[in-house]
């Protein structure tokens, strides 16, 4: 066994793998970029290499100086993560040839099944099902076009090495074959260094299941059973579960036994991934094979009980598979939402900057942990006043539970988001809460066009309705109650022998966008602490009561506790709205901000006159922090509604502003090359 590995990568993998290899007992070396050196998993290595400044091309790209650190810190082996190098044939073949164990796939396995051109074409001999397509890379957008025609549309524009939701567009017609094109070959080259692009047919309204796959040097592999990832948005994943709430036992065993066939054809060691498209009768298609582990590998590790990072390890030190296919069992459900930096309403754009306070919810599973199952765990790469940067893709963390089955998984999966504290940058925690919330997904009907369906405007608040919104104000008005109960007993709050009454009669002002806010009048009985405290709601159809035990202290954000005897767990906080004596309740991803006054306050407060910002229309607005990487128009110039104006990228993927009317430019305000913040002004028109 390796007395020593170094992982070539970051983030939450790069502690992912360094969790493992402490359970194994062995050494590990991080490798950091100037962006991350502060970062968690540099600090929780045994030893750290810099590599060079922010950008990845400058870094984590950087092959040579990776095998150099390794070979300076006598590391044995080299484990890549997902992502960069991963998937890279070059880079493994010069571990090899260095007597560096590649912690993945052989070389020649990389070639065959990495690349999604050669992949298909193998699978193809192999007489796997493949969907119909080009497969040989497209020299021009024009020429793309013609293709596209040909096989008909929708169709799907691919970049061979791309991965992560980059370098993929799909096209309804022949604009958007001819734009798809171009910014597929443009994330590909920037991404991944390789601008070969490939096409096939989209096959609609498709489910997308994935068979995991694990090899070893003696020509043992085995499929580790399989994985939902369906809800997608952007061909980006967001929720992914095991197993799958679709196909069939039957189903089960043909992919996971094609997938397995596959594997042996390019002699497939270490740990991979099978996908497939299946349709709604259960006929499955092969997509592609992605020679790497996967962001999504803790919901297999849930219901198999393996540790797939030391499997890989096991593999690449030279030992058997101590298991075969009889023994790969199926336990439970498992469930992962991605936590990612973008706010989900300002059409999950790009959130960077630094977590101000970030804190999970509590684990009782652990990375690498295979005895303590049917819990929760987070796999995260930040730490708490971390910085989330803009050179990297915008993950803070993998939550995943584990539950009896796929109800309890759900529910688990809801609390834990309740508890997930996240300051300082916008998370897509309130989508993923109303994901999980919606009847369809619960029960279990959905294909990959589920958010593009369900979600077409995009996602706004009242998406999220709440089941009850009288408890979010009841919260409010008992924390209210509570710090007003602490001040009547601190030396100094009033005057010694003239001491006032506490008044238990308020209303409860939720703010509203554009002055709309909603008045409730309430009773608040007495906070004692770990006690209960009773609050009355005078709603329009009559009272309701409610029964509150709050364990919390003041001050704590995340707050537990039970509701007329149902368990909860909120989010609570003051100062956090554009009223800073306004107070926050975050449950079940809606938020609400909330004033709690004296009656006759609030009647005052109807009359107070509601300001109205300042019109921006004439402007394009950078939504996210992020590099202009290009300016299309100029002043003087006229624009139709649609018409491109600007270019930002922001973690890894561009992003293309358009004119929301027509108009003619007066003055382009950012340059390009120039690093712009959230609402910066670009473009103004007359």
């Amino acid at each position: 066994m390796f007395k020593k590995i170094l992982i070539a990568n970051r983030g939450e993998i790069a502690c992912r793998v360094i969790a493992t290899a402490r359970k194994m007992g062995i050494a590990t070396v991080a490798v950091y970029s100037d962006a991350d050196k502060d970062a968690r998993f540099v600090q929780m290595a045994d030893e750290a290499v810099r590599l060079g400044p922010p950008p990845s091309r400058e870094s984590y790209l950087l092959g040579d100086k990776i095998i150099e650190a390794a070979q300076q810190t006598g590391a044995q082996a080299i484990h890549p993560g997902y992502g960069f190098l991963s998937e890279n044939e070059a880079f493994a073949k010069r571990c090899e040839d260095e007597g560096i164990a590649f912690i993945g796939p052989k070389a020649h396995s990389i070639a065959a099944m990495g690349d999604k051109i050669a992949s298909k074409k193998l699978a193809n001999s192999a007489l796997v099902n493949t969907i119909p397509g080009y497969n040989d890379p497209i020299e021009s957008a024009e020429k793309a076009v013609e293709i596209a025609k040909g096989i008909g549309y929708p169709v799907m524009i691919k970049a061979s090495a791309g991965g992560g939701g980059k370098g993929l567009r799909v096209a309804f017609n022949d604009k958007e074959a001819l734009e798809g094109f171009t910014v597929c070959q443009n994330e590909a080259r920037n991404s991944f260094g390789d601008d070969r692009i490939f096409m096939e047919k989209f096959v609609e309204q498709p489910r997308h299941i994935e068979i995991q796959v694990l090899g070893d040097s003696f020509g043992n592999v085995v499929y580790l059973n399989e994985r939902e990832c369906s809800i997608q948005r952007r061909h980006q994943k967001v929720i992914e579960e095991a197993p799958s709430p679709f196909i069939s036992d039957a189903t089960r065993k043909a992919m996971g036994e094609q997938a397995v066939a596959l594997a042996k054809a390019v002699k497939y060691q270490s740990a991979g991934t099978v996908e497939f498209v299946v349709g709604k009768d259960q006929d499955f298609y092969f997509l592609e094979m992605n020679t790497r582990l996967q962001v999504e590998h803790p919901v297999t590790e849930c219901i198999t009980g393996l540790d797939l990072v030391e499997q890989m390890i096991r593999v690449a030190a030279g030992e058997k598979l101590a298991f075969t296919q009889a023994d790969v069992r199926r336990d439970g459900w498992a469930v992962e939402c991605r936590i990612n930096a973008e706010d989900p309403f300002r059409n999950f754009l790009p959130s960077t900057g630094r977590l101000v306070r970030f804190a999970p919810p509590e684990q009782t599973m652990w990375q690498g942990d295979t005895q303590h199952l049917h819990g929760v765990r987070v796999d995260t790469g930040v730490i708490d006043g971390g910085e989330i940067p803009m050179y990297y893709d915008s993950m803070i963390a993998k939550l995943i539970v584990h539950g009896k089955d796929r109800g309890e998984a759900i529910a688990k999966m809801r609390e834990a988001l309740n508890g997930f504290v996240i300051r300082g940058v916008q998370s897509n925690i309130p989508f993923q809460a109303a994901l999980l919330a919606h009847p369809k997904f619960v029960a279990g009907d959905f294909n990959t066009g589920f958010i593009a369906e369900h979600y077409a405007q995009g996602f706004r608040a009242e998406d999220v309705p709440h089941d009850d919104p009288g408890f979010l104000q009841a919260l409010a008005a008992h924390l209210h109650m509570a710090y007003r109960d602490r001040a009547t007993g601190l030396q100094g709050q009033f005057w010694e022998g003239n001491p006032q009454p506490v008044r238990r009669d308020f209303t409860v002002c939720v703010l509203g966008e554009g002055g709309r806010h909603a008045y409730t009048d309430c009773t608040v009985g007495e906070c004692a602490p770990g006690g209960p405290t009773t609050v009355t709601l005078r709603l329009p159809g009559g009272e309701r009561t409610y029964e509150l035990r709050v364990d919390k202290a003041l001050g704590d954000v995340r707050i537990t506790g039970t509701v007329n005897g149902r368990p909860f767990t909120a989010q609570m906080g003051r100062g956090l709205a554009r009223n800073p004596l306004a107070i926050r309740v975050i449950h079940d991803g809606t938020q609400m901000d909330a004033l709690v006054m004296h009656p006759r306050t609030a009647e005052l407060h109807r009359l107070m006159p509601y300001k109205a910002p300042p019109d921006m229309s004439r402007f394009v607005l950078s939504p996210m922090p992020g590099l202009l990487v290009q300016v299309a128009v100029q002043p003087g110039q006229k624009v139709q509604a649609g018409e491109r104006v600007a270019v930002i990228e922001a973690m890894k993927m561009e992003n293309v502003l358009f004119a929301a009317a027509d108009g003619v430019v007066k003055e382009v305000k950012a340059r390009q090359g120039e690093s712009l913040t959230v609402d910066q002004a670009i473009v103004e028109f007359e």
